[in-house]
This record gives structure tokens, sequence and C-alpha cells, in this order.
């Protein structure tokens, strides 16, 4: 899969049936589902999928245990059924992962108790294991570098796991596999309107010639996140401000903060905040924050209060209290959250909203990855009456995702860098053994063989440095500093691959040590 032949289809003069704007969960899962409904389907990212937002959340396929405390059980009953359909569709991405609320006032046992009874009960047949009360003795084994001191307890739940990232890079190949052309490095620059004023088309740039085109649509979807208000500004330059960019941010730690496979939540910390302390990838990860941002940026940075305040909680309920020494990557990303004036952004509602002007342009706002899937349905339905297409059924609840494999195939990887995967895995493996070094490791402190490179850059549209260390692999999370050590080896890979000089290969090396400065603590 070459990017110049997609291209060479959008240059072709087609017109398309669905325009999406936006590679992120939402975009995608809108191109997949137009695609799979058999519309004529592009989609155009400015810079690279999951770029944003949708590579940098907690990793939690959750029905929201905290709006559940908001009395928001709308949301939680839809997020925990989206919950159940992404773990059966994408048994290769998403995991079972079990949490502890740990107890250390005995009144809270039977608030949280009830509490999680009632998420049971709204997953229903769909939950994936039923909570329960555990004793002091069965909460330190669950996590055995608890904070034993004052420890009564705790109640054990489940929600799913992913890696948010690959499964933006799933949607894409299952959406190309459905017929759709999708194109990242390709930022819209302008709507293209009819004798009526309707939107019918954009005028977007490939980045990486310099060269414009026009392309036209029966309807425009806007699913750019936080940066919907710059492209209805594009239809509308009246437009009203629609999203509200809240900041969340996630420390990176060793493993051994956490001993054993079970995440930590912790319903209120000191300022009401809920905070995860989650194994992931052979790391602990432990988040988030909830600021208000002031302007969407793609490469929003934390505070010095943001960490403070992490590494602050974290150490009250871990055995060992991390520092800012022990912190291996830092990132933040921003949540488009739905413009409520004078509300703080942690009480802001998750829920969705679909909003189509007056020249016909569709823009998806709000909701949470969990619910990606809905979102795209609700967002399809009304673009097929903005495009008056014909009407075909959603078929995404079933759609197996590109690289299915039963979970408990035997044949599935064990080791998590492979898992992502699926059944793709012995391709994978394959181009590692092909190249020369394939199967050597990128870094000592990585755990991904240097033939993933090349294997991203035939298979999954990297075209940067970048998209490989941030995205198609999640070197740049698990070891910010191992990350840029590696990265003039994988621009030399690529550059091989792609047919770059010299020029290009420093050029890549030395912006993504830039980029990879800002996810480490001075």
């Amino acid at each position: 899969m070459r990017r110049s032949d997609l291209m060479n289809r959008v240059a072709g003069g087609d017109d398309w049936d669905v325009l999406v704007i936006g590679g992120g969960a939402t975009g995608l899962g809108t191109a997949v589902d137009a695609a799979a409904r058999g519309y004529r389907t592009l989609l155009l990212e400015q810079v690279d999928f999951a770029k944003a937002t949708s590579s940098r959340s907690t990793k939690l396929v959750h029905g929201g245990v905290r709006y559940l405390q908001q009395g928001n059980i709308s949301l939680v009953r839809e997020a925990l059924h989206e919950r159940g359909l992404m773990y059966d569709n994408a048994p290769h991405l998403v995991t079972d992962l079990a949490f502890v609320v740990p107890r250390y006032k005995w009144w809270e046992g039977p608030f949280y108790g009830i509490g999680l009874k009632l998420y049971d009960l709204l997953a229903g047949k769909l939950n994936l294991a039923p909570s329960r009360r555990l004793s002091h003795r069965q909460t330190m084994e669950a996590i055995p570098n608890l904070e034993s001191d004052g420890l009564d307890g705790g109640t054990q739940y489940h929600d799913g796991q992913f890696d948010d990232s690959r499964m933006c890079t799933t949607l894409v190949r299952t959406a190309l596999d459905h017929g759709a052309v999708m194109l990242n490095h390709a930022p819209v620059i302008g709507l293209l309107h009819d004798e009526h004023d309707h939107v019918a088309g954009v005028r977007f740039r490939d980045s990486e010639t310099g060269t414009e085109h026009e392309v036209r649509a029966r309807v425009v979807v806007n699913a750019t996140g936080v940066f919907s208000n710059a492209v209805r500004r594009m239809d509308d330059a009246e437009s009203e401000s629609i999203v509200e960019p809240s900041r969340g941010v996630h420390l990176v730690l060793d493993a051994s903060f956490l001993r054993g496979n079970t995440a930590i939540m912790v319903p209120h910390t000191d300022d009401g905040r809920v905070l995860f302390v989650i194994p992931w990838h052979e790391r602990c990860l432990v988040g988030t924050t909830d600021e208000q941002a002031p302007e969407p940026v793609l490469e929003p940075r934390a505070t010095d209060e943001e960490v403070d305040f992490i590494l602050r909680n974290a150490a009250r309920y871990l055995d060992r209290d991390p520092g800012r020494e022990d912190v291996l990557s830092v990132f933040a990303g921003l949540r488009p959250l739905v413009k409520h004036e004078g509300t703080a952004t942690k009480k802001i509602s998750r829920e969705h909203e679909i909003i189509v002007s007056r020249g016909g342009l569709v823009t998806i706002i709000g909701g949470k990855w969990t619910t990606y899937r809905r979102m795209a349905a609700d967002t399809m339905e009304h673009a097929i009456d903005v495009g008056g297409l014909e009407r075909r059924e959603c078929v995404t609840e079933s759609l197996r995702l590109h690289g299915w494999l039963d979970r408990d195939d035997p044949s599935m990887p064990d080791a998590n860098w492979l898992r992502v995967y699926g059944a793709e895995a012995p391709r994978v493996l394959d181009v590692c053994r092909e190249i020369e070094g394939g199967m050597d490791p990128l870094h000592a402190r990585l755990p991904y063989p240097r033939g993933v490179v090349v294997h991203a850059v035939r298979c999954e549209l990297a075209r940067t440095v970048e998209d490989v260390l941030a995205r198609r692999t999640r070197a740049l999370l698990l070891d910010a500093a191992a990350a840029a050590d590696a990265a003039e080896d994988v621009a030399r890979l690529m550059a091989e691959e792609m047919g770059r000089d010299a020029a290009w290969v420093e050029s890549q090396a030395a912006a993504f040590r830039e980029l990879a400065a800002g996810y480490q603590l001075d």
C-alpha cells in the first residue's frame, strides 16, 4: 500500500459521497462506517492519524465510573455497551483489566460497592467480570506495593484497556479494506461551495509535495476535535466557538512502581478528580489531570503544577513515592468538550453533539474514545440526510476490525508490542526477518525490533520518524529519551524504504529529538 497510489486516486478527479476531515478516533470511525456502508469515502488528516487527542488518552475502554458519580446514567450505559462491542470487534487491541479502588475508611466500602454493582448491571450481558469486595489481604495480593498503612480493603471491578494510536492505525486499515482512501499529511485549507452556498468539497495541500488539490463530495464531515472551530469558520466566518478544550496529563513510570497486573482507581484526589495508576506496555501509566486549555495546539505541554499534582497523589497510594527523576515520559492531550459557559471542565459531560451548519457542514464534537463507533454512526445518519445519499444500514456493531483474531486463538501473540497486530503479526515478523538486523532491538529499553519501522512504512502509511516512534510504535511514550536515541536509526531505515536522501535523515532525526525533549522532565 503506497501513499502515492492513494493520492493518484484523489487527483483523478472522482467525486466522493462522504469526505471526512480529521484522522482521530471520531473521523476514522466515521470513515469506517461510511465505507462499510458502501459509500465512496475519502478522509484527510492534516498531520498524521491520531496525531493529537486520540493518541494521548488514559488507554481505557470504559463506561466511566466518574460519570456514574455525576449521575449520568445514560452516558455510562451507552459507553459500557460500546466497551463490549470494542472488546468483541478488536480482541487483539482491547483487553480486560482489573481495577482496585483502595478503601482506607471502613464506611467507603458500601458506597463504592453499591456504585460498582450498578456499573455491572448497566453493562448487562456485555459485562467483562463482576465487581467484588476485597479484604486487606486480597487487596495487597492484587497490588503488592500499594500503601498498606490504614488500608481497610478495596473494591475490585473490571474495564477494558487498549492502545489508542494502534486502534487508530487499525481503523485506517479497516477503512482501506472497505475501499476508502485515507490520506495523512494532507491539511484542508479551505471549503468549496456550490451556487447555493452549500459545502460541496474541500481544498487541501499535500504536505509532501506542496501541491494543492480540490475534491468534491456530496457531504463533508468536520471531525477535527479541538480544531473544529477553525473548520467551521471556513464555512461561516461568524460561527460561534463550540469546543472547550480540556488538557489531560499523564506520566509514564517504570513497571516496578505497580507490581502485578491490577490497576488502581483513586476516586477522589485532593481536588476531587479521579486518578488512575495503570499497567500498560510493561510500564506504569499515571493520570490524569483536567485543566481548561487556553487554545488548541498540536503539542500541548504539561505544566509543573500538573506533574507535581500527579506525583503527589500517586505517592499517597504507592509504597514507593515516584519523583520527577522517575518519569520516563510525560504527555498531554486536549479533550474536545462541548462548550458550556461557566462550567468547570471536570464537570462537563462527555456526551457528543452533532451540528449541521446552514451550508451543510456536518460537525461532530465531544464524546470519548469508548463511544467512537456510536458517534460515527450518529454522524453518518446526519450525513446521509445532508448529502441526499441512498440510505444504507450501519454495520459496525458487529464489524471485525483489521487484524481480528480470537483472543483464545493459540496464535495470539503474548508480547504486547506484537499482539496489537493480531492476525497480521506473522507478516510483521516476516518483514523483520527480511531486512538486515530487522530482529535487533531499536533500543535496549524499548520492546520493538527494527523491522517494525519498515512495516510501518510499507503497510501503515507512516511518513515521518514521529509517525513511527510516537504512534505506529509507542516508543515516545514508553521512554522519550530512548526514542530520541533511536531516531537516527529509524530515519535511515525509513529513508532506504522511501528513497529519501541523507539530508532527509538528518532533518527527520533532529526534528524528532526536538519533539522528544518536550516529553522529558528537566
